[in-house]
């Protein structure tokens, strides 16, 4: 037995008109999720007030409070009624919702807000006295005089008190304070000329606080991604600087060997927006999948410009995601722009590799038997006495005074036994021209010592050939195309009609890399030829998987991914083994080829090639400094 539908009634509906508070509270629960919502909207209006100073204060993650202050244009007296009126808005005309040059537009926050929670605005404009308007769960009362010197405050106490249901879906204060902090990070990436202070009033500290930068653009938002995404980064980080079409992209992006363990050091944005959009951080993941591992996610800060007209942001209620007119053209500018960018840094490996390496080279401090700290003090000389220092510096003499230089001391070769075996010398290379230096040894049959004019370096020798090996295999491969081989029998694979669809629309881009497609009527795709490289494979099963990319990323780079996976395999093996006794000559051969090739300083899995340790650290660990 079945039971009736709920749906199903002998009454007939009838159509009702939602009084403006309800149309409001709906409103609400699209635009103001949860406090960092209500911080982001109140912000951006602030900056499309022309702010360069805004604080923020909020208590209980914004629950109880939340105050954003600005030194913005200020709201007419006149006008602050209106200001609070559903789809009222300076920022437009209504004539053209595609020409948005601002952060907001729809004119929906300032009532949502008002409609779940108690707001105040103050604001004075130039030229005009300071006014203030409260309004509680929808209901305004009268303009009334206050006191202010310019700009706007706005300030919501009580968030969803008028929709209390809404208060059990938020975290707590602790991770909702977190993610304030993280919108206001953002915002101050897309706004380096702009001040922000985020105050914690329930504990009275400055939770986050990024004073207005100068400089030109590249300058500003490098010094701003210092503050904020930390040093580390900004020594390490790719200026990007690329055009395609009418998409022009600038940021930084991290050295490959600069990745962290989860994407939460991605920052993308569309005309200054903060957007977290599918299409765009699929496109940075594929800048980077041929220098990392699946486990490694990259870092960058990319900002996307283009005339308004080209780009959609009005497809997301919160205005997070966008639509590009011409996505394979934002994608490719992401692509091409970040491998060009690590490909003009040549062997340069990160900075964090060698601070890593200090570490484990820390020594153990020494103690005094009464448990004090050793402090070393040079033995004076006796009086009346100096000790002499020879002509060069002490780096020049040996223990009895006498001078010498390096060349009293022959080249070394490892042995197996572990023992140094002189060999021949070779003739001295100037130092100063190489950025790895001069090879000087090689310890343990694998790893290469050489010499710089700062300091030294050490060079994994297996795995700096072997992205050398595959870089020459990559480089051959995009020369002479990728062989196909002939299926004997074409292998069929039955598909929806969609998807034989969209497979067949990216067959000219698959026939590139070997896989040569045709329709066979219906929903089914025969597979003529596959990649000779990859030997005998399920062509169904690579087609599902090439589908399910194509689905999810509208591009694939499965097949690609494949392809310079077994090229990777090949360079492991065609490459210097670990155990191999290296003559000078190759040794320096090696990090000369290193230098010559774009991303030499880490290997096929993105780990680093080399490390190089300054001069000064290496005194600081000996006490020298």
């Amino acid at each position: 037995m079945q039971r009736p539908d709920p749906k199903i009634s002998d009454v007939r509906p009838v159509i009702r008109q939602l009084d403006d508070s309800a149309v409001n509270r709906i409103a609400a629960g699209e635009v103001v999720e949860r406090p960092a919502s209500a911080v982001k909207e109140l912000v951006e209006n602030a900056l499309d007030a022309g702010a360069t100073r805004i604080e923020i204060t909020v208590a209980d993650g914004g629950k109880t409070l939340i105050r954003i202050k600005d030194d913005g244009c200020g709201i007419a007296p006149e006008d602050l009624p209106l200001a609070l009126s559903r789809h009222a808005t300076s920022k437009i005309d209504g004539s053209d919702l595609l020409n948005i040059h601002t952060f907001g537009f729809r004119g929906e926050a300032l009532p949502s807000l008002a409609a779940v929670g108690r707001l105040s605005l103050t604001s004075r404009a130039p030229g005009q006295e300071g006014a203030e308007i409260r309004v509680s769960g929808g209901q305004a009362e009268p303009v009334r005089p206050a006191a202010l010197n310019r700009g706007t405050v706005a300030e919501l106490r009580d968030l969803f008190y008028a929709t209390p249901a809404r208060l059990k879906f938020l975290r707590t204060d602790r991770a909702e304070m977190q993610a304030v902090t993280d919108i206001i990070k953002r915002l101050a990436m897309a706004e380096p000329f702009v001040g922000f202070t985020l105050i914690d009033a329930g504990s009275d500290r400055t939770v986050f606080r990024a004073d207005p930068e100068s400089g030109d653009l590249f300058d500003a938002l490098h010094a701003r991604l210092s503050t904020i995404l930390g040093k580390e980064f900004a020594e390490n980080a790719l200026r990007i600087d690329a055009t395609r079409e009418d998409l022009h992209m600038t940021g930084y992006a991290a050295l490959p060997t600069y990745s962290r363990g989860a994407a939460v050091a991605q920052f993308l944005f569309v005309n200054g927006r903060p957007v977290k959009d599918k299409l765009l951080t699929g496109a940075l993941r594929a800048a980077y999948f041929d220098f990392l591992s699946r486990d490694r996610h990259p870092a960058a800060a990319l900002f996307i410009d283009c005339d308004p007209v080209l780009v959609d942001v009005n497809v997301h209620p919160a205005k997070s995601e966008v639509r590009f007119r011409d996505p394979a053209i934002a994608r490719g500018l992401i692509v091409s722009g970040l491998r060009h960018a690590l490909a003009e840094a040549g062997h340069r490996a990160s900075t964090t590799v060698s601070g890593a390496t200090l570490g484990a080279f820390r020594a153990e401090p020494r103690q005094t038997p009464d448990g004090q700290p050793f402090v070393y003090q040079a033995p004076e000389a006796p009086r009346g006495f100096a000790a002499p220092i020879p002509q060069g510096g002490l780096a020049q003499t040996d223990l009895t005074g006498r001078g010498f230089s390096d060349r009293n001391f022959p080249a070394f070769d490892s042995a197996p036994s572990g023992r140094f075996e002189p060999i021949e010398e070779t003739p001295q290379q100037p130092l100063e021209s190489h950025p790895l230096g001069a090879a000087r040894a090689q310890l343990h049959e694998n790893y290469i010592v050489a010499q710089t004019t700062r300091g030294m370096v050490l060079v994994d020798q297996h795995a700096a050939h072997e992205r050398l090996v595959y870089e020459k295999l990559k480089t051959q491969m995009a020369a002479n195309g990728v062989a196909s081989q002939a299926l004997l029998i074409p292998e069929i694979v039955e598909l929806s009609q969609g998807d034989a669809t969209r497979l067949l629309e990216a067959a000219d881009d698959l026939a590139r890399l070997g896989l040569i497609l045709e329709p066979f009527g219906g929903g089914a795709i025969a597979v003529r030829e596959t990649p000779a490289i990859l030997g005998e494979i399920s062509a169904e099963a690579l087609i599902r998987d090439v589908l399910d990319e194509l689905s999810d990323q509208d591009q694939s780079m499965t097949l690609q991914a494949r392809i310079e996976a077994i090229l990777s395999r090949v360079a492991c093996h065609g490459s210097i083994r670990s155990g191999r006794r290296m003559q000078v000559a190759e040794m320096n051969e090696l990090l000369r080829q290193m230098e010559a090739t774009p991303h030499s300083g880490q290997c096929n899995h993105g780990r680093p090639t080399y490390v190089e340790l300054q001069l000064t650290d290496i005194e600081r660990l000996f006490g020298r400094t």
